[in-house]
C-alpha cells in the first residue's frame, strides 16, 4: 500500500495527514498558518512532514495551497489572503523533503477528494465549492480536475457580483466571497448583534456580550439553537451561495454541487436557503433538469486527502 502526505495550507491553518490509497488518513498534524513570511510557511510544511515521516513510510507530498497555483503546478502565483506572490514552493520544499512533491489549489485537492472519496463519486461532472475563510471551487469535468489554461480555474469566489462593492483581499470589489464566507458570515453576525440585540440574546450570550467575539462556530451554534439573527445570517448567506450556484450553472452545467467548507458544517441551515435561491434564479428554470446540490462528506479533510491522492498519481 503507497502512503502519501496531504497538506493543506489555509488562511489560518496548515493541516497535514498521511492518507492510503483508499484515502483513509492514517495520521494527522495541525499548525497555526504563519502569514507574514514565506519562508516560514515552508519552514511549517517540512516540520510536519518529518513528524508524520518518523512513523509512516511515504512516497509523495501533495500540497493543497490557497492561492492561484500555475499550469505545471510548481508556483503559487498569488494568494489573496496570504503572503505569496510567484512562490516556487515545489522546487523548494522537493529540493528539502527529498520527495516528489505536487502543489495544487485548495479547493481544487478537496474537490479531487470529494470526487474520488466522498460525495461526488459516481458523477462526471461536478462542483465542489468550499466555503472557509474565502470561497474556492474545484471543477471535474469527465472524470478529470479541469484546471483552465493557466491553472486558475476554479475561482468564483472572485467574480464580481455588487460593482464598487466591499474591498476583497484579490484587489477587486464587491467579489462573491466578500458575501458568501466565513468572513461574511462572522461580518453580518456583527452587525446584527449590534443593531438587533433582542434577536441576537444566544448569540451574545454565546460571545459574553461581545460582539467582537462572534466567530463562525459561535454563529454556528447559536443559529442550530435557534436564534433568530443567527438565522437570518445564515439565510443571507445562503442565498449568496444560491445565486452563485445558478451563474455557475449557467457556464458549467454541472450534474451535482458539493459544498463543503467550515461554514457548510453548519448543513442545512446553509444548503436549504441555497438550495431555494438555486432553483428560483437558474437560468431556463423550469424547462432544465436541476443539478443536485449535496454536503461534502469528507468535511475537513477533503483537501489532504485529495492533495496525497493527487501527489501519488
Amino acid at each position: 500500500m503507497t502512503l502519501a502526505i496531504g497538506i493543506d495550507i489555509g488562511g489560518t491553518k496548515v493541516a497535514a495527514g498521511v492518507v492510503a490509497e483508499d484515502g483513509a488518513v492514517l495520521a494527522t498534524v495541525r499548525r497555526r498558518t504563519p502569514s507574514r513570511d514565506p519562508g516560514h510557511i515552508a519552514d511549517v510544511v517540512v516540520e510536519v512532514v518529518g513528524q508524520l515521516r518518523a512513523e509512516h513510510d511515504v512516497a509523495a507530498v501533495g500540497i493543497g495551497a490557497a492561492g492561484f497555483v500555475n499550469a505545471d503546478r510548481t508556483e503559487v502565483l498569488f494568494a489573496p489572503n496570504l503572503v505569496w506572490r510567484n512562490e516556487p514552493i515545489q522546487y523548494d520544499l522537493a529540493l528539502r523533503l527529498g520527495l516528489p512533491v505536487v502543489v495544487e489549489n485548495d479547493a481544487n485537492a478537496a474537490a479531487w477528494g470529494e470526487y474520488r472519496f466522498g460525495a461526488g463519486e459516481r458523477e462526471s461532472a461536478v462542483v465542489v465549492l468550499t466555503i472557509g475563510t474565502g470561497i474556492g471551487a474545484g471543477l471535474i469535468v469527465n472524470g478529470s480536475l479541469y484546471r483552465g489554461q493557466f491553472g486558475i480555474a476554479g475561482e468564483p469566489g472572485h467574480i464580481r457580483v455588487v460593482p464598487g462593492g466591499r474591498t476583497c483581499g484579490c484587489g477587486n470589489r464587491g467579489c462573491l466571497e466578500q458575501y458568501c464566507s466565513g468572513s461574511a458570515l462572522v461580518r453580518a453576525a456583527r452587525e446584527v448583534a449590534r443593531e438587533r440585540p433582542a434577536d441576537a440574546t444566544r448569540l451574545l450570550e454565546l460571545a459574553h456580550g461581545d460582539p467582537l467575539n462572534i466567530d463562525g462556530p459561535v454563529v454556528t451554534k447559536a443559529a442550530q439553537e435557534g436564534d433568530p439573527a443567527a438565522v437570518d445570517c445564515f439565510d443571507e448567506i445562503g442565498r449568496w451561495l444560491g445565486q452563485g450556484l445558478a451563474d455557475l450553472a449557467a457556464l458549467l452545467d454541472p450534474g451535482r454541487f458539493v459544498i463543503g467548507g467550515g461554514v457548510a458544517e453548519a448543513g442545512e441551515l446553509l444548503l436549504a436557503a441555497g438550495r431555494e435561491t438555486f432553483a428560483a434564479v437558474l437560468t431556463g428554470r423550469g424547462y432544465r433538469p436541476l443539478a443536485q446540490v449535496v454536503a461534502a462528506r469528507l468535511g475537513a479533510q477533503a483537501g489532504l486527502i485529495g492533495a496525497a491522492d493527487l501527489a501519488r498519481r
